[in-house]
């Protein structure tokens, strides 16, 4: 068994559309950077864990993707495994590494992902299509029976309100309609909106997480997004699922991202300055019964495996597929209390310069959010963070750093998650 585990090396390619590129060609390009970062070849590494959620619904490119994508790019032989976990997908490849290494069966080994999610769409049928992978993340059965309950109480609604102004009926579509979206938000949304009659959360609170993350970004050559928006420019941008506009929730797009996880053996035949230990890595499953704060649960016992608390955090990456995303996740690592996350954000406290700094590399929302690479995006940027490598963005002192990636929805709330520790030796 390896008594410590580090990240020796990352990388990441530039997130946004990538047409010319595909999943073969994104890993490839993920690859040769993360070998760059560290100074290693293909030969030293000896198992790989590949991240990909959409090349089977995309291209039917199922069951071997990483033995497809890795030895298309001259890595073969070793054992590699196929992880598919939602959204979770990226961080649950570094956990799986993490873990093998840990347990002393390797000493080093890669975590990969890439995802293409970004299709040239020809009809209004091809943008559908790309919205239908996302269910697969859901208990497909019972999100079906959701949608057609809901597009039933629209109906009717449209029904209703057409009746009342004397309008000709539910058929005649209401100006401002919106356009095809990720049941995901529609999900997220709910959340919001339960958030905000409870403890009195307000959109603009949302709006200055989602600004924030737009401003990072500007900071953030690899991200998807690179301009800023202010607090009103999120507010009066086109609505999703109210109280969420656009400029609130991750946009589609294409990526890739890598990280190598060694032992301390291994450290020591190829030192190097710029390896960061990994305190913690927890894998954590939701469940369908009740309310289930699988956040809470994987923060507690991360915190616990690490020795530490929320106030020693220094700087964190956190699921944001939409700014309710970060403002819940805040309060369930313990950041501040529940309930407090919209005045935490509006405060500044997540703010560069702020308390505990949240998504300096522009998050899901502006970073982007191709979903097999998203998790291991989180510990390219919390790396950089504790190598001091990050510029503009650079957090000052950071030495702690913390990521949470969520998958899924199960029941209540998410149907996996992965939350990791990282500590600047």
């Amino acid at each position: 068994m390896s008594d410590n585990v580090y990240v020796y090396g990352v990388g990441m390619i530039k997130f946004g559309k990538h047409l010319d590129l595909g999943v073969k060609q994104l890993t490839g390009e993920a690859l040769k950077l993360v070998l760059e970062d560290c100074g290693l070849e293909q030969k030293d590494i000896e198992a790989a864990w590949f991240s990909n959620t959409g090349w089977g619904m995309s291209a039917f490119q199922h069951s071997i993707r990483a033995q497809v994508a890795l030895t298309a790019n001259g890595l073969d032989k070793i054992p590699m495994v196929n992880v598919e976990n939602a959204c979770a997908s990226g961080s649950t490849a570094l956990h799986s590494a993490w873990m093998a290494v840990k347990a002393g069966v390797y000493d080093c080994a890669l975590a990969i992902g890439a995802e293409k999610m970004y299709f040239e769409a020809k009809t209004k049928k091809d943008k559908e299509k790309s919205f239908q992978g996302f269910i697969a993340g859901t208990d497909v059965e019972e999100t079906m029976k959701w949608i057609e309950a809901w597009k039933a109480s629209e109906k009717k609604r449209r029904e209703e309100e057409a009746g009342k102004a004397g309008e000709p009926g539910a058929d005649v579509k209401k100006k401002g309609d919106k356009k095809g979206h990720s049941v995901f938000m529609d999900f997220y949304a709910h959340g919001a909106r339960n958030h905000m009659k409870k403890y009195g959360t307000t959109q603009r609170q949302l709006a200055a997480i989602a600004s924030k993350a737009h401003n990072n970004s500007t900071l953030n050559p690899l991200a998807q997004y690179t301009f800023p928006q202010t607090i009103e420019q999120v507010m009066q941008d086109r609505e999703v699922a109210f109280p969420l506009t656009r400029a609130m929730c991750a946009p589609v797009g294409d990526g890739a991202a890598a990280a190598i996880v060694c032992s301390e053996r291994f450290l020591k035949q190829h030192p190097s300055q710029r390896a960061v230990r990994i305190l913690a890595s927890i894998l954590k499953s939701g469940s369908r019964v009740g309310e289930d704060n699988i956040c809470e649960r994987a923060a507690k016992t991360a915190y616990e495996i690490a020795g530490l608390g929320p106030e020693d955090i220094h700087v964190a990456e956190v699921h944001d597929a939409t700014a309710f995303g970060e403002l819940h996740q805040t309060e369930q690592m313990g950041f501040c209390e529940v309930g407090e996350g919209g005045p935490l954000a509006e405060r500044g406290d997540t703010s560069l310069g702020g308390k505990i700094p949240v998504n300096t590399s522009g998050g899901l929302i502006s970073r982007g959010h191709p979903i097999g690479a998203s998790g291991l995006a989180q510990t390219y940027e919390l790396i950089t963070q504790l190598r001091g490598e990050a510029g503009k963005r650079q957090v000052e002192n950071a030495r702690i750093a913390m990521a949470e990636n969520g998958g899924g929805t199960l029941g209540q709330g998410e149907a996996a998650m992965n939350i990791h520790i990282y500590e600047k030796p």
